[in-house]
C-alpha cells in the first residue's frame, strides 16, 4: 500500500531538529516545548502506522519522486517497522521529560535538542528505510549525533569514552560500506526487496553466506554481541542519565533490527550455517555479558553492562528462526527497551539525590523514599523475568521456542543468565534502598524527586501493561513473526508499487 505516511517519522525529528537549531540561544522553555510537541506527535504517528499494518498482512510503501524499486529512494514499514518505531516514540518521550526536569542548563543550551532529534531521525530511518545503503546513511546519522551527546558537557570521562566509541564506530562504518560494496557488486542492486528476490535464485550461496557473516559483523559491533561489545560498558556509563537512557534502551536495538531485517528477508539462503552461528554467538552474549553485570558495584556500570546480556535474549529468536522464535525476539526488544530505560532514569533520580553511582556509598533510601524504591524493584525484576512483567513472558516464548526447537543447550543459557540477572538486580537493591541509611548530599534535601518519577513510572507501568495483556500482545508478535517467516508480503509490497522505471 503506497503512502506518504511513513515518511513523517523521518521529516518530523528532522523539521524539530532545524526549529530547536534556530531557537538556539532563546528562552530554552520554548525549546522544550518544541521537543516535548514533537515527541508526542511522533508516537500518535508511530500509533497511526500500526494501526494501518496490524493485520499482518500490509507493508506501507512510499517511493520518492515516481521511481519504483529497485532504482528509486523506498521507505517501507511492516509490522517489525511500525512496533520498533511506536516503541522508540514511546522512550524517547519519556527521556525527553526526564531531561526537562533533570539536565542542567549548560547542556540543554548547548544544542541538546537539535542533536537529540538528529538521532530519532536516524533511528527512525533505520527502522522504514526499504534500501539497505539508506540504512548505512541513517546509521551515519546517528553516529554523528550520538558522538555529540557522548561529549556534551566534556568531562574527562566522556571525552575518552567518546573517543573509544567513536573509533569503534568507525571501523564498524568502514566494514559495512565493504559489505555494501561487495553485495552490489555481486547483485547489481542494494534494494531489500530486489535483493531477496534476487539471492534466492542464486544457486552458489557460499559468497553470498561470507558477505552475510560481514553484515553480521556491522550489526554485531552496533548491537553490542559477542565479542563485539567491549565498546559499550563504559561509554554508556558516563554521559547523563536521560542520554544513557536514551542510548540504553535504543541505540543498541537498531543493531539488533538490523539483523532481525537483514536475516529474515535477504540472508536466508545457508540458514542451517548463519542462524546456528548466531544462536551460539547469543548464548555466549547473554553468559558472558551477565557475568560481567554481577561482578560490578557501580549501579550504571551494571545497568550498562546487563545490555549486553538481553541482546543475546533478543538475537536468539532469530538464531532459532522459528515463528514463535521471532516473537519472542520482537517482544523482548520492545519489553527492554521500556524496561532498560526506565532503569537508567530510576538510577538518574537516584544519583541525583545521592550524588554517587557507587553502590556501597549508598544505603537506606526506601524509608525516604519509597516511591523510587519500590518503582525501581519492579523494573528490575521485569528485566529479571519476574511474572506477570514484561520480561517473564517475553523469555517465557523464547524458552518456548527453543524447547521447540530441540535447542536446550541455549534454554539452559537462558535460564542461567535469567538467575544472574535477578541475582544482580536484588544486590543493587538492598545496596541502595536497603539497610540502615547512609548520610546525603546537602543539595539532597533540596531536590523535588517527584518531579523526577513519572517518567520512570510510566515506563514501568508500560511493562505491566505488556504482561497483563500477554495473550493480545502476543497475538500482535506472532502475526509480525509470521510476516517476518513470510518475506514474500514485503517483497510483493514494494516491488509492486507503480512508478517509473526507466
Amino acid at each position: 500500500m503506497s503512502t506518504n505516511l511513513i515518511t513523517l517519522p523521518i521529516i518530523i525529528p528532522m523539521l524539530t531538529a532545524i526549529i530547536c537549531m534556530f531557537l538556539h540561544g532563546r528562552d530554552i522553555r520554548l525549546q522544550r516545548v518544541v521537543a516535548a510537541a514533537s515527541a508526542l506527535t511522533s508516537l500518535g504517528v508511530g500509533i497511526c502506522i500500526f494501526s494501518r499494518v496490524i493485520d499482518g498482512e500490509t507493508v506501507l510503501v512510499f517511493t520518492a519522486s515516481g521511481w519504483a524499486a529497485p532504482f528509486g529512494i523506498v521507505l517501507a514499514a511492516d509490522m517489525l517497522s511500525a512496533i520498533m518505531v511506536t516503541a522508540v516514540s514511546l522512550v524517547s518521550a519519556a527521556c525527553l521529560y526526564f531531561s526537562f526536569v533533570s539536565l542542567d542548563s549548560a547542556r540543554e543550551e548547548n544544542y541538546f535538542y537539535p542533536v537529540w532529534f538528529c538521532i530519532m531521525m536516524g533511528v527512525n530511518g533505520s527502522f522504514v528505510t526499504g534500501d539497505i545503503f539508506n540504512l548505512y546513511v541513517m546509521f551515519e546519522i546517528m553516529l554523528m549525533a550520538s558522538y555529540v551527546l557522548c561529549v556534551l558537557g566534556c568531562s574527562h570521562g566522556q571525552l575518552r569514552e567518546s573517543f573509544k566509541y567513536l573509533i569503534v564506530n568507525m571501523l564498524s562504518s568502514t566494514v559495512f560500506v565493504i559489505a555494501l560494496a561487495l553485495l552490489y557488486g555481486m547483485m547489481g542492486t542494494l534494494n531489500m526487496a530486489d535483493l531477496a528476490a534476487k539471492i534466492a535464485t542464486v544457486e552458489d550461496q557460499s559468497l553470498i553466506t561470507v558477505c552475510a557473516m560481514i553484515f553480521f559483523v556491522v550489526f554485531g559491533l552496533k548491537g553490542a554481541v559477542f565479542p563485539l561489545y567491549f565498546w559499550l560498558p563504559r561509554t554508556y556509563v558516563e554521559p547523563p542519565a536521560p542520554i544513557a537512557a536514551m542510548f540504553g534502551g535504543v541505540l543498541t536495538k537498531v543493531g539488533v533490527y538490523s539483523m532481525l531485517r537483514v536475516f529474515t528477508l535477504i540472508f536466508v539462503g545457508n540458514v542451517s550455517y548463519t542462524h546456528n552461528i548466531i544462536l551460539i554467538v547469543a548464548a555466549l552474549t547473554m553468559m558472558l555479558g551477565v557475568f560481567g553485570a554481577v561482578s560490578q558495584f557501580n549501579f550504571k556500570r551494571i545497568l550498562s553492562i546487563h545490555i549486553i546480556s538481553q541482546v543475546g535474549y533478543m538475537i536468539m529468536g532469530l538464531g532459532l528462526y522459528t515463528v514463535w522464535g521471532l516473537a519472542g525476539s520482537i517482544l523482548h526488544i520492545v519489553h527492554n527497551m521500556v524496561v532498560k530505560t526506565g532503569l537508567f532514569l530510576f538510577e538518574g533520580a537516584t544519583e541525583e539525590i545521592t550524588g554517587t553511582g557507587e553502590l556501597k556509598k549508598m544505603g537506606g533510601l526506601l524509608s525516604k523514599y519509597p516511591w523510587l524504591g519500590w518503582g525501581f524493584l519492579a523494573a528490575s525484576m521485569s528485566l529479571a523475568g519476574v511474572p506477570p512483567l514484561s520480561g517473564f513472558f517475553s523469555k517465557f516464548v523464547l524458552l518456548k521456542a527453543s524447547v521447540e526447537a530441540g535447542n536446550y543447550w541455549i534454554m539452559a543459557a537462558a535460564l542461567i543468565t535469567g538467575f544472574f540477572t535477578l541475582f544482580s538486580m536484588v544486590k543493587i537493591f538492598f545496596y541502595t534502598f536497603w539497610g540502615e541509611p547512609k548520610p546525603l548530599p546537602e543539595k539532597a534535601a533540596s531536590i523535588n524527586y517527584a518531579k523526577l518519577l513519572p517518567s520512570c513510572f510510566v515506563l514501568v507501568l508500560v511493562s505491566v501493561g505488556l504482561g497483563v495483556a500477554s495473550q493480545p500482545v502476543l497475538d500482535v508478535v506472532l502475526r509480525a513473526a509470521n510476516q517476518l517467516m513470510n518475506p514474500e508480503i514485503y517483497i510483493n509490497a514494494v516491488m509492486a508499487v507503480p512508478g517509473i522505471r526507466g
